[in-house]
């Protein structure tokens, strides 16, 4: 598990990330920061476009920020905000797509991270695995 402060640190990175979103199409502004082992936190923050099948979710912005820096593991948790006005403030989880994407990066290292899913009020912790049973990764093509 990891500690409050870093969850807290890691939620506040992704509430800022999510300052940041351009969402004027859903106006579901999404952030998303990665802790790695290191203490490294690379975020992210959904990227809309005219054409609503070329947007971009905040934690794949995020995987390919880290990954573009070259970081391949150490992946240790995730924390996922949204919107306070939507959804009746609920924890907000990482879409099909993203859990995939996550599990990438994570298999790169060997580890199965915690996701904080944070709403309102309630933030859910939830490893990757049971977001993604039975996932396909790299290991999967050996």
């Amino acid at each position: 598990m990891t500690d409050p402060q870093r969850e807290d640190a890691l939620i506040a990175a992704a509430r800022d990330a999510a300052l940041r979103s351009y969402s004027p199409y859903s106006e579901y502004s999404v952030g998303s920061a990665l802790g790695f082992a290191d203490g490294s936190v690379v975020t992210g923050t959904n990227i809309e476009n005219a054409s609503y099948g070329l947007a971009l979710c905040a934690e794949t912005v995020a995987v390919a920020k880290a990954m573009a820096d070259g970081v391949r593991g150490g992946l240790e948790i995730v924390a996922v905000t949204g919107p306070a006005d939507k959804g009746g403030g609920a924890p907000i989880t990482p879409c099909g797509r993203c859990r995939q994407v996550l599990n990438e990066l994570a298999q790169l290292g060997g580890t199965d991270p915690l996701v904080l899913c944070v709403g309102d009020t309630e933030t859910r912790r939830v490893r990757l695995s049971a977001l993604l049973p039975h996932a396909f990764g790299p290991a999967s093509l050996d």
